[in-house]
């Protein structure tokens, strides 16, 4: 029993870390710009595709890896320039933003699904189903990796945000965008960095559960759910809090099969989510970061 809930506490974290980028590169673009970028699945899924394609012609995975970033930046800043940006341009509300976010979406799913394959497809690497002991524990060579890239790219996004011009300028658009804008900070050209900079960093989560556990055109989107929760109950704005947010969901889903049926485990992470915005409304985290609307 001890060693069950050793494993599941550990897939946990590994499921928390990849969900945890998906949730910070999300919190990042949707603070910048205040678009509830529900797209932001469909280039996970589809970066993964683009690195499988590219492996698939003897690519070696790395290369393959920064090609799929590269993509999903392009992507991202194609889906900022031609859709929001026009969107805001015409004042489009909220809600008509995020049915054309819906709409890309479901662009990208079958786009994904007609370029490569609608069916599971799995990674042609000898290294992914080999698995390192780390005394009682066992994690595979992709899991390894999710566990120690993710939290390093997360750690980078908050030292870009915080240390750097081009983070600082992304944050006082974010803060006070009339401004910005009479002080020549070209708000939309932030955007397009912010979008640029979130999808090519939910690449790596895409590709490495996509090697991890396999992938299909259509399970993005209950990963991004997860992970918007995990901002939501983390504290809009704040990247620290939608992090750690998504290891703790992570954990409570995956320890709560001891206790319920595996299929009911997203069902408990709702139900927890919704007694925690009910006890704590503004989050885990204050707000340091975040568009004012």
């Amino acid at each position: 029993m001890t060693m069950l809930l050793v494993h599941l506490l550990v897939d946990g974290i590994v499921t928390g870390c990849s969900i945890g980028l998906v949730a910070a590169t999300f919190a990042y673009f949707y603070s910048a710009t205040g678009t509830f970028h529900v797209a932001h699945a469909g280039i996970y899924t589809f970066c993964c595709y683009v690195a499988w394609y590219c492996i698939g012609l003897d690519i070696p995975f790395v290369p393959a890896l920064l090609i799929a970033m590269i993509v999903g930046a392009l992507l991202g800043m194609m889906i900022q320039g031609l859709l929001y940006a026009k969107l805001e341009r015409l004042k489009a509300t909220p809600l008509v933003m995020l049915i054309g976010s819906i709409g890309v979406l479901t662009v990208l799913q079958n786009v994904s699904a007609i370029l490569f394959s609608p069916n599971i497809i799995q990674f042609d690497l000898p290294w992914r189903t080999e698995y390192l002991e780390f005394g009682p524990i066992l994690l595979s060579i992709p899991q390894l990796l999710i566990v120690i890239l993710c939290p390093l790219l997360f750690l980078a996004l908050q030292v870009f945000s915080s240390r750097t011009a081009l983070g600082r300028q992304i944050r006082a658009v974010a803060s006070n965008p009339e401004l910005a804008q009479i002080t020549h900070l070209r708000p939309q050209r932030m955007f397009l960095y912010a979008i640029a900079i979130s999808s090519a960093l939910v690449a790596v989560p895409g590709t490495l559960v996509g090697i991890d556990q396999a992938m299909q055109p259509y399970t993005s989107l209950i990963i991004l759910l997860t992970a918007v929760v995990a901002v939501i109950a983390g504290g809009i704005g704040s990247l620290a809090g939608a992090f750690l947010m998504s290891i703790v969901l992570s954990i409570i889903q995956s320890v709560s099969v001891l206790f319920v049926s595996g299929r009911w485990s997203l069902g408990v992470v709702f139900a927890i989510f919704i007694l925690f915005i009910l006890l704590r409304p503004e989050g885990l985290v204050k707000r340091k970061f975040k568009r004012e609307l």
